[in-house]
């Protein structure tokens, strides 16, 4: 088995290798920490709007190398400033612009103002129980951007209505094996560390793929719950 070192290594040569060349540029002599960070942002900016650019010049049918768009039905026109928030907080982007305004971003989309990344960070704190105020606070102190109690809980609500819409699901009507079990996991419910059952069924498709069928928490393991299980993953069977 290889070890935690020598995985974290193949980790790292994933990475792009960046041109001396270009680090040279961004090089003042010895850096602070404050310094290198406010390099690396300024990078960031640099890379989302090139690659913001990208998706226009791809969208115009502008060939590789050339500034001439393929038809002229349509056309570059300007920029617009977007303040976005990112992991290293609020940046100022130029986001290109078409003439007939038919063209959509994707790595941006529509009037969106932050990345998912960003999103991801408030969803992955508020998984591990942090109130709304603590979600703040920690956004203050680690990216020195402050949101808005709405901000964070749009960002939430759109989670739980994901998970609202895979619980409810249509289900297969067969599977090869179906697996049933309640391990007991500690949960932290409002600001207290709880140990609950979590009701699991693990089905086995006829093909070899696997799916979680669903998942339902309880304080304890009973057999009234799991009739109650079992009762709504008949009636989501398509």
């Amino acid at each position: 088995m290889p070890s935690k070192a020598k995985k974290v290594d193949r980790d790292v040569a994933k990475l792009p290798s960046i041109p001396k060349e270009l680090v040279d540029l961004f090089l003042a002599g010895p850096m602070t920490g404050e310094a290198i960070n406010i390099a690396g942002i300024a990078f960031r900016t640099a890379l989302i709007e090139a690659s913001l650019n990208a998706e226009l010049s791809h969208y115009l049918g502008y060939g590789p190398g050339s500034e001439k768009p393929g038809h002229v039905t349509n056309h570059r026109n300007g920029s617009t400033s977007k303040t976005v928030l990112t992991g290293d907080g609020k940046v100022r982007i130029e986001a290109p612009r078409d003439r007939d305004g038919s063209f959509e971003l994707l790595l941006l989309p529509g009037h969106a103002r932050r990345f998912h990344a960003f999103d991801d960070s408030i969803v992955a704190l508020y998984a591990r129980g942090l109130t709304v105020r603590e979600i703040q606070g920690y956004l203050v102190e680690t990216y020195g951007t402050e949101v808005s109690p709405q901000l964070i809980s749009t960002v939430t609500d759109a989670v739980l209505a994901e998970v609202t819409a895979w619980q409810s699901r249509p289900l297969e009507a067969v599977y090869a094996v179906v697996l049933f079990d309640a391990p007991r996991v500690n949960i932290r419910e409002d600001n207290v560390v709880r140990n609950k059952a979590v009701y699991l069924a693990l089905g086995e498709r006829r093909d070899g793929t696997r799916e979680i069928r669903g998942l339902w928490i309880e304080t304890t393991e009973g057999a009234k719950f799991w009739m109650k299980v079992f009762n709504d993953l008949r009636t989501r069977e398509a």
